[in-house]
């Protein structure tokens, strides 16, 4: 260094601290996205205590457009199905439709969206799940909350998206809206090419219902909020509502307390369950409140499928909305989004049948650079990995689009 300038001096000290920068960081500094490393993959650590990441790469992508929402499956003839919400305009609005990707390589590659819901409102939230008979359940709701961007016409620019949403939206009949406002499932026999006509649930939640050991459906979610009013249990709860006919009606059979000083319309929403080993039901539900370690999935439990819930108590989980599976080896998974301090996708295993959740060893599966991702889902392939997919953007400057990580659980 001897015989250098101030000025060659500081460039030296620059050098050496992007060269020892995480290469996660550095990727994100000279690209404007994250990339791969030899050791990280999309932000994140390949290996970590309690998993291996095998790969993360864009599942489909809309130039433009954007996708949110997503959840995946894999069908009885072992192909792999992604539903989405996509050919948005942004987060809101009201030209979402639920859309669908398929796999036959075990998610190597990816077919082109089709549509399976296209109402005249925004399609939202879709969830899938495959049943013991080789049928398909479909959940998804739609929305009005685009409005509250359209409400003072004298403000809309012509040529701008809320001014087409205005034109779009002055021309429904009330009727239609009311017609198509709210939340609903569908049933496919066919592998999820053709779909039985909708049907009304009483919830509604990101990721759908789950089927238990007795062959039921269970569907946790929202009974209603300012959007939908009421969906058939008032406003304002989380609700347990059950199908013995394998989606084709549903009825309420409980609900999960919160503390009394939780409002659950205003802090509370976006539920998913799964069957323990052990006959339990383990649930988590996204929760806004910040006092008492509230914010992020607080845990409830049923000992006798549904009917009965223990209150909502905090359990470490510091993102939202979950996704639950058992895995083959008899271990819970919880994956979430944290759209927050380090946003990402992540994951929690539980070796206790959700007794306890091992957040010490928190799985971070990609980051992310702003808190625009999430609703992460997982499922289990034949060969013990899993593939979660989510949605985030893949590079600064452009839309989400949806993605997923491949990786092995420890």
């Amino acid at each position: 260094m001897k015989g250098m300038n101030r000025i060659e001096w500081l460039f030296v000290v620059l050098v050496v601290a992007l060269a020892c920068t995480a290469p996660s960081a550095l990727a994100d500094i000279t690209s404007g996205s994250v990339k791969d490393a030899p050791d990280v993959i999309c932000g994140a650590s390949r290996l970590q205590p309690r998993a291996e990441l095998l790969w993360t790469k864009v599942l489909c992508k809309e130039p433009g457009r954007y996708i949110g929402w997503p959840t995946v499956c894999r069908a009885p003839n072992g192909d792999l199905l992604a539903v989405f919400s996509g050919d948005r305009d942004q987060h809101v609005c009201p030209w979402g439709k639920v859309q669908m990707v398929r796999s036959t390589d075990g998610g190597s590659t990816w077919s082109t969206p089709v549509n399976i819901c296209n109402t005249i409102l925004d399609d939202r939230d879709a969830g899938i799940i495959p049943l013991d008979d080789g049928a398909l359940v479909m959940a998804w709701f739609t929305s009005i909350a685009y409005r509250s961007q359209i409400r003072d016409r004298a403000k809309l620019k012509p040529g701008s998206p809320q001014f087409y949403w205005w034109l779009h939206d002055e021309k429904m009949p009330p009727a239609a809206v009311e017609e198509q406002l709210g939340a609903f499932t569908r049933r496919s026999t066919d592998g999820g090419k053709t779909w039985e006509p909708a049907v009304r649930t009483p919830c509604s939640a990101p990721h759908g219902p789950i089927q238990l050991k007795d062959g039921r459906l269970l569907y946790l979610g929202k009974s209603g909020d300012a959007d939908h009013k009421n969906l058939g249990a008032g406003v304002g709860k989380i609700v347990a509502a059950e199908s013995t006919d394998r989606g084709r009606s549903w009825r309420v059979i409980g609900e999960l307390p919160f503390p009394a000083q939780i409002s659950v319309l205003q802090f509370c929403h976006e539920p998913h369950a799964v069957e323990t080993a052990d006959g339990r039901i383990v649930a988590l539900t996204r929760s806004h409140y910040k006092g008492e370690g509230f914010l992020g999935s607080v845990q409830s439990e049923s000992a006798d499928g549904g009917k009965t819930w223990t209150v909502a108590k905090p359990v470490g989980i510091d993102g939202y909305p979950p996704h639950l599976i058992r895995l083959k080896d008899g271990k819970l998974l919880a994956v979430y989004g944290r759209r927050w301090n380090d946003c990402g996708e992540y994951a929690c295993l539980s070796d206790d049948n959700g007794r306890t959740w091992d957040v010490r060893n928190e799985i971070k599966l990609a980051g992310h650079w702003n808190g625009d991702l999430g609703y992460p889902a997982s499922v289990q392939l034949p060969d013990g990995t899993i593939l979660t997919v989510y949605y985030q953007a893949e590079n600064k400057g452009e839309k989400t689009c949806l993605m997923g990580t491949r990786w092995r659980a420890r």
